[in-house]
């Protein structure tokens, strides 16, 4: 397919003629010959040629006229072929070409029946590219009244499928359902749901007579709980359908979250994220699970930490005034008891336990102002796990909880640093930490926006507390460090966005599209050598900044109070404040600062208006 593709593409015009013609001649061979001598391969390979080129055809003036005719002569015959691979082939060739304009809007419901008839072909194969073309045809249609009725005869058909293949284009076809009948989808969810559910069932309930049965039964099981997942994520716009399909999805959730689900604890996980995350509330049937999840993460689900995470933090963040009234079960103390078991025990390994600060830090920022005694505890278990933790990227995840500590309430948690006897220790190893770089001048902790952001607005809370309480001596340098990170802060955000705006950051490839070429012209001159050389160290520069950025991407879904709190307005709101309630501490603080620091003071400044008038 790919020599194909170039032979098109390199004289274009000349070559696509030629092997459009040769391409015919088989055909047109194929068509004469009778039945026991037809050359079934060459019309395969032919086919496959067809699909190969389809964007040149259906580009092509001389050619995409007559793209409905070839479909009709050429490739709907083939879904009654006698050999199966040729019906394959029809299916999948279809579907390249599902969205040309059809002259005749039936031809295209005659090509979609049988694409639709291929789903309950005898040979899985032809059933797995149906089911690829089946995704195109239903992109392309206009009629949803007729796609809503084939759908309801459809996906008793499709859902046999998820037991039998695990293929890409299952999800993504399931995905094109959902999209194009849009609220429509809500009035059939239910049965879908209901057939998925009882076919996870009936995969549970296979007789388990060999070890290979098993391994069958939970591999289709999964591939169930999957195609869940992936109509619960395209459903996430209709917040009603998570309320409808609960009662049908509960019974699984409490069993497989359970030692019973262990095969697929991890897909379960992601649907209670889903129906967590997307539902308009978090009802008291869905909050039963929680009991389970910590018992599991307790007890043998440690390798599945980072998926439990989700959900847990949906529940916290989503339904906190449930999290913090509830006594019976008491979250909060269940959620303590689990994270401190996990951070304190000396045998787990720095990796296995990231996820633990990452919890606290839901609790602080979620429920600021109302878990005041917990934050001793936390920060205790925190601090003594700081001090054993090797991995540098531990230490900023535990370093990051101390700093929400801090946002959460800067007099109550430096106090408690102070009675355990390790402000100052804390205070030197976050300062060691922010000063340390990598080789490009970027800092080597603490690389993500989100980290800084937090580590920003920690420090920042400790600088608007009274002289009586932070005295002038530290203060200076937790200026000082506020205001460089910050400035960190500040081009990291610009250069993502100017990375963004001029490379494509999300979807970077080397491609030669990404370059002007004709700026190199210019730059380079004529010289074919001396073009190749530069072009090729441009391509390497704009590599290595977006992997700068890209290896440290932000959490896409996690969603946070915070995220409505700018450190940089923040900041000068609290210096601000600090200027108005004690002016002779805000003028020996600028006295610290030398033209550098004054000079980053002024950038910060500046830059907080920008963002004040962007927001």
């Amino acid at each position: 397919m790919d020599f194909v593709n170039e032979l098109v593409r390199k004289h274009g015009k000349g070559n696509l003629q030629k092997f459009i013609q040769f391409i015919m001649d088989i055909f047109r061979r194929y068509d004469e010959a009778p039945i026991e001598l037809k050359p079934y391969r060459q019309k395969d390979g032919a086919l496959l040629a067809i699909g190969a080129v389809c964007d040149e055809l259906m580009e092509s003036e001389s050619y995409k006229s007559g793209l409905e005719s070839m479909l009709l002569l050429h490739v709907l015959p083939e879904f009654s072929s006698p050999v199966g691979h040729l019906r394959a082939k029809a299916a999948w060739v279809a579907g390249k070409y599902a969205h040309i304009n059809f002259s005749d809007q039936e031809n295209f419901w005659k090509i979609f029946r049988q694409v639709i008839s291929g789903m309950r072909d005898p040979d899985l194969p032809v059933r797995a590219n149906s089911v690829f073309a089946l995704c195109s045809f239903i992109k392309a249609c206009q009629g949803m009244q007729m796609l809503a009725y084939k759908f309801i005869l459809l996906h008793a058909e499709f859902l046999k499928l998820v037991n039998e293949i695990e293929n890409e284009d299952l999800a993504v076809t399931l995905e094109a359902i959902v999209n194009k009948l849009g609220v429509e989808f809500v009035q059939y969810a239910s049965s879908l749901f209901q057939t998925l559910a009882a076919a996870f069932w009936k995969c549970l309930d296979t007789p388990k007579a060999a070890e290979e049965a098993d391994d069958s039964s939970a591999l289709a099981a999964a591939r169930c709980l999957d195609a869940i997942s992936t109509i619960l994520e395209s459903g996430n716009r209709f917040p009603q359908l998570f309320v409808q399909i609960e009662p049908i999805l509960l019974p699984i959730m409490q069993r497989m979250l359970t030692a019973d689900g262990q095969d697929v604890f991890e897909e379960v996980l992601k649907i209670v994220s889903h129906m967590t995350f997307y539902a308009p509330t978090i009802s008291l049937d869905m909050w039963g699970l929680w009991p389970l999840i910590i018992e599991a993460l307790g007890d043998w689900a440690l390798d599945s930490f980072e998926n439990i995470l989700v959900p847990l933090d949906n529940y916290i963040s989503r339904s906190t005034a449930h999290f913090l009234s509830c006594k019976d079960p008491d979250y909060q103390q269940s959620l303590w008891e689990v994270l401190s078991k996990i951070m304190s025990d000396r045998n787990m390994e720095d990796s296995d336990i990231e996820p633990a600060p990452s919890l606290i830090e839901v609790v602080f920022q979620n429920c600021k102002g109302q878990v005041d005694h917990w934050v001793e505890p936390y920060l205790s278990i925190t601090i003594g796990r700081l001090h054993r933790a090797e991995k540098p990227y531990l230490k900023c995840l535990l370093m990051l909880v101390i700093a929400d500590s801090l946002y959460y309430n800067a007099s109550l948690s430096l106090g408690i640093l102070h009675k355990l006897s390790v402000a100052s220790d804390i205070f030197n190893l976050w300062f060691r930490m922010l000063q340390e770089v990598k080789m490009n001048g970027t800092l080597a902790n603490f690389r993500r926006q989100r980290d800084k952001k937090v580590c920003c607005l920690g420090l920042t809370s400790l600088v608007g507390l009274p002289a009586d309480q932070l005295p002038g001596e530290p203060l200076a340098p937790i200026f000082k460090a506020t205001l460089k990170l910050l400035d960190s802060y500040k081009n990291q955000i610009r250069a993502e966005e100017q990375i963004a705006a001029n490379h494509g950051m999300n979807e970077f490839d080397s491609d030669e599209e990404d370059v002007d070429e004709e700026d190199f012209d210019k730059e380079v001159g004529d010289d074919d050598e001396d073009w190749d050389e530069a072009y090729s160290l441009k391509l390497q520069k704009m590599a290595a900044e977006v992997e700068g950025y890209q290896s440290v991407a932000e959490d896409e879904y996690v969603e946070s109070p915070i995220d409505e709190v700018d450190p940089f307005i923040y900041f000068v709101e609290t210096v601000e404040a600090v200027r108005g309630s004690d002016p002779a501490r805000y003028q020996s603080l600028m006295r610290t600062l030398d033209f550098d620091y004054a000079a980053l003071a002024t950038g910060i400044y500046q830059y907080a208006e920008q963002r004040r008038r962007e927001i």
